[in-house]
């Protein structure tokens, strides 16, 4: 096989090993919340909005650190090894514990740092200039074929099912757990690219091959949050909350929709997916394609997400997000409507590729030399928004919400044009045709 074949078939092992993980992560991360209000144990206490927010935190805290863990071990074992974290927080589900759900909470954040500053590490090694905006729509669109797959799954699993009982929930959860499992092992399936022509074996692996102590690589990971061109990911993190978590919640508990409301869940998760797979497809993989830059994508992507937000606020009830099992009978501002609520997760699902397809590639291009903790800060911020996102989503009704998401949008964008600016001027300096 060509050195660019391995490196391509290396990008297509990634995407099939996060779509595997994350096809039951985010999954579990969609319906624990209506999987907890069913629980008939009187026991447990626990709430998966909080589940979350310590998650979040978690990660963004262990992001000072993953890029010497992936120094020190590898990109390969360290998605493993937090793939097994996942797999076990999943498994929690089938007899869950109020101790034993927030410790494993506490280890997927953990366990999340280290696997997205891996994947990170791998697109950009797998990349040149010239390939990095369609690896990222490669990746990015067989990712999102997770939330297709599971929400399908849930939406078969549990159709026509008003309250989930402990047997639905168990046979749920020990299906994800192993198709969790199945995700941790295609990573060894993944090889060490060969050198470019043009450049020495040591500058192309240098950083799957090159030992770092763990000082260097935590000091590295703090002087590279102080740049200023590193785009702004903080609308990700609050977007991601929105869409993987609470709008499904939302729509689950809309009575208005009738008494199949539990499943219509998994209906929205697969109409967020298309959207994903479909916005990953077109704006990552012709990316290397579009002459006026990433900055028309980053556009459509606020656009999208300002249309849906609008409809969001006048289909959906306020108190949707805090509404008990037995849902909420009010109504926004014009009759409830499931068509309008699946087009608005189909929008979400396409604003959220705009911006996710464009930062990944404009990170992989701006610090490919030194990726890791790029994707570090990156997922820092991320991850650090998408845990004060969930934790406000246990007390915020569903406009105050959307108005977050509105502002913080409008900036995030603002930054990422100022990114693209000093892309363009690398890029010109550099003598590059395109990206």
């Amino acid at each position: 096989m060509s050195p660019e074949g391995k490196r391509l078939s290396n990008i297509v092992i990634l995407g099939f090993g996060f779509m595997f993980m994350f096809t039951a992560f985010q999954t579990c991360g969609n319906i624990e919340q209506t999987v907890i209000k069913s629980f008939n144990s009187t026991e447990f206490h626990g709430s998966g909005y909080t589940s979350m927010s310590i998650i979040y935190g978690v990660f963004s805290a262990s992001n000072l650190i993953a890029p010497s863990v992936v120094t020190v071990i590898g990109p390969q074992l360290s998605m493993f090894f937090s793939g097994l974290l996942y797999s076990g927080y999943i498994a929690m589900f089938i007899h869950p514990y109020t101790w034993s759900f927030y410790t494993a909470s506490v280890l997927v954040g953990i366990g999340a740092a280290i696997l997205w500053t891996a994947q990170g590490n791998v697109l950009a090694i797998n990349s040149t200039d010239r390939t990095i905006g369609r690896n990222s729509g490669i990746f990015w669109a067989l990712l999102q074929f997770s939330l297709f797959l599971g929400n399908l799954y849930i939406y078969c699993a549990w159709h026509g099912h008003v309250h989930i009982t402990d047997k639905d929930r168990q046979t749920v959860f020990i299906s994800l757990t192993v198709i969790s499992l199945v995700g941790c092992f295609l990573f060894f399936l993944i090889r060490k690219p060969d050198p470019e022509s043009s450049s020495s074996p040591s500058e192309v692996t240098e950083s799957l091959l090159e030992p770092e102590s763990f000082e260097n690589s935590t000091a590295s990971s703090l002087n590279q949050a102080k740049t200023e061109n590193v785009p702004d990911s903080a609308p990700t993190g609050l977007e991601l909350t929105f869409y993987s978590g609470v709008y499904g919640t939302c729509i689950g508990a809309m009575t208005r929709f009738g008494q199949d409301a539990k499943s219509l869940i998994g209906i929205s998760g697969i109409c967020i997916g298309i959207g994903e797979i479909l916005g990953g497809g077109v704006f990552g993989m012709l990316n290397k394609n579009d002459r006026f830059g990433r900055n028309p994508v980053i556009l459509l992507g606020l656009i999208t997400h300002y249309v849906a937000f609008y409809l969001i606020f006048l289909n959906i009830a306020s108190d949707a997000p805090l509404a008990p099992e037995a849902g909420t009978d009010l109504q926004a501002y014009i009759s409830p409507s499931l068509g309008v609520a699946l087009l608005c997760s189909f929008l979400l699902g396409l604003g959220d590729s705009c911006f996710n397809t464009q930062l990944l590639s404009i990170i992989g291009f701006l610090f490919r030399d030194n990726s890791a903790p790029a994707f570090a800060v990156f997922k820092f911020i991320q991850s650090i928004m998408a845990a004060l996102a969930f934790f406000y989503s246990n007390y915020l009704l569903l406009h105050w919400q959307l108005l977050i998401l509105v502002v913080a949008g409008f900036l995030g964008s603002v930054t990422f044009f100022v990114a693209e600016g000093v892309a363009q001027s690398h890029r010109r300096e550099s003598d590059y045709d395109s990206i």
